[in-house]
């Protein structure tokens, strides 16, 4: 790094900063760009919810798994070969999706793109952390997040766009471009090494005990509400991916070549701030599934207007990102961190109450508290975990706060949508079973709707049928309002009871 600096002087900074940038900010908005087109591609290929999360939950999950490989690819190919090879896989797997024939080719293409968006994260994040000096990388976390915020406050809309002009596919297709541009300038401004003439040990077994706690365990969760969490499959992939799990901790203690740096833990400081990501990014990640669902579904939005719903409260973390960065160098993080949680907590309790009924601009009023809260913790835990470490655990320490954030959003979003889906059926059997004869809001609503349709010309012989139809649709919508309602009240109380990894961070300090 020392020669680049030599090279391009003190502008070197910015330009291996805005390199970074480029590329996570790219990898990013594959992950916000897809929430839009999830009804449109559900009817594409005649899937359900459970099956449609799997889009973003696979890619959860490998970019999870990619994140472990990071700092042993870096080792062997350097920061600059490292960067481009995942950019050019990405772009691969950005083509597959958007050219998919059936959700299959479309799964993998996305768990391709996911993998290599978990090497470039945590490799961009440790290369802008590195070229500033120590008391500038609390500001340098900050500007690292305002780049690639423009991903999330841009990216539903430009996927609304790309619907609402084309289709569904131009969505994985936007990110092309971008991808190239900075394969293009990683070659240039990132760090190189020569190739080690003895590569460096890389823990297979450990890797693979990861994978197979990691998806044995999402699929758990994913299927539990559809075939019974009684059933024999769910158990057996329970008990595997625990068993897997716990086997994965004990080995990685024990290897002398650990996938998982494990003695990261040892610092309390970072363990807490590993905690707080573990929440922050799952509730956070798992609402932007939710809300372009809630509004696509339930409020009849179009991907377009869906995508503008988010662009305010995503274009208010370019002041926020930067902002909580720069006070977190004098400003203490405790207060920063229960802010950002605290402004989760109100806005998740907010969006409890939403409905068909919710108009345009209060849901994105009760969205502006979600950003607010990720403005302060995303930053400002990122500055935590890595300041708290010694210079050389750096580049591990970037990789597992990432790996850790990314865990979160895999398994809340996986366990938020199951218990979505349970309290969806929950609420639709209970209001079903009000509709009785006995019901004179129930009759006097059939009535209704048949005196509408005999005044439509509607032959008598089809008026009921037509009438219980709609009678059923209405309860479905209440159905699937209520459990949304319920989903969120989830997202409130994990958002809160991280606060009391705060206080262990603040006692941890003093």
């Amino acid at each position: 790094m020392d020669d680049l600096f030599e090279r391009y002087g003190p502008s070197y900074r910015w330009l291996a900063t805005g390199t970074c940038i480029l590329g996570a900010t790219t990898v990013v908005l594959a992950q916000t760009t897809v929430n839009v087109a999830f009804p449109d591609i559900m009817g594409a290929f005649s899937i359900g919810r459970d099956q449609a999360q799997w889009l973003s939950l696979g890619f959860f999950a490998s970019m999870t798994a990619g994140m472990l490989l990071q700092a042993w690819l870096v080792a062997i190919f350097g920061e600059r070969r490292t960067y481009a090879a995942a950019l050019i896989a990405f772009t691969i797997g950005a083509a597959m999706s958007g050219l998919a024939t059936n959700v299959e080719f479309l799964t993998v293409g996305r768990l391709i793109q996911g993998i290599s968006a978990g090497i470039i994260q945590p490799l961009a994040m440790a290369v802008t952390f590195k070229v500033f000096p120590a008391e500038r990388r609390g500001t340098a976390m900050g500007l690292f997040a305002m780049g690639i915020v423009f991903a999330p406050a841009m990216g539903p809309t430009l996927g609304g766009i790309a619907i609402e002009w084309f289709n569904w596919r131009y969505v994985f297709l936007l990110t092309v471009p971008s991808s190239l541009l900075a394969v293009l300038l990683g070659m240039v401004f990132l760090p190189s090494r020569r190739i080690p003439s003895r590569l460096p040990l890389f823990d297979l077994i450990g890797f693979m005990l990861m994978c197979a706690a990691l998806f044995s365990l999402l699929l758990a969760l994913s299927n539990g509400t559809r075939d019974g969490w009684d059933s024999d499959n769910i158990l057996l992939l329970f008990g595997f991916g625990t068993v897997a799990a716990v086997s994965f901790i004990l080995w990685e203690l024990r290897t002398p070549n650990p996938l998982l740096n494990m003695h990261l833990f040892s610092y309390p400081q970072f363990s807490a701030a590993a905690l707080i990501a573990f929440f922050t990014g799952g509730v956070f990640l798992t609402s932007t599934f939710l809300i372009p669902v809630f509004v696509q579904q339930v409020q009849s939005y179009t991907p377009l207007r869906a995508g503008l719903l988010l662009m305010p409260g995503g274009l208010s973390l370019l002041l926020l990102f930067p902002l909580a960065g720069r006070i977190s160098d004098s400003v203490p993080a405790g207060f920063l961190l229960s802010f950002g949680l605290c402004s989760f907590g109100i806005g998740f309790i907010l969006l409890s109450g939403v409905s068909v009924d919710t108009p345009f601009w209060t849901f994105v009023a009760f969205t502006l508290f979600v950003r607010t809260g990720l403005g302060f913790t995303s930053p400002v835990t990122n500055a935590v975990a890595l300041k708290s470490l010694p210079f050389e655990l750096v580049s591990q320490g970037s990789g597992t706060i990432s790996f850790i954030r990314q865990l979160g959003a895999a398994f809340i979003l996986n366990a938020v949508v199951a218990y979505l889906e349970y309290r969806v059926r929950f609420h639709g059997d209970a209001l079903t079973a009000t509709q009785t004869a006995a019901s004179r809001t129930s009759q006097s609503f059939l009535d209704g709707v048949r005196r509408i349709l005999s005044e439509s010309g509607v032959p008598d012989s089809v008026q009921y049928s037509g009438a219980l139809h709609y009678l059923g649709q209405i309860i479905q919508a209440q159905a699937q309002t209520f459990g949304f309602q319920d989903a969120f009240i989830i997202l409130a109380a994990l958002s809160l009871l991280s606060l009391i990894a705060v206080y262990v961070l603040v006692r941890t300090r003093s």
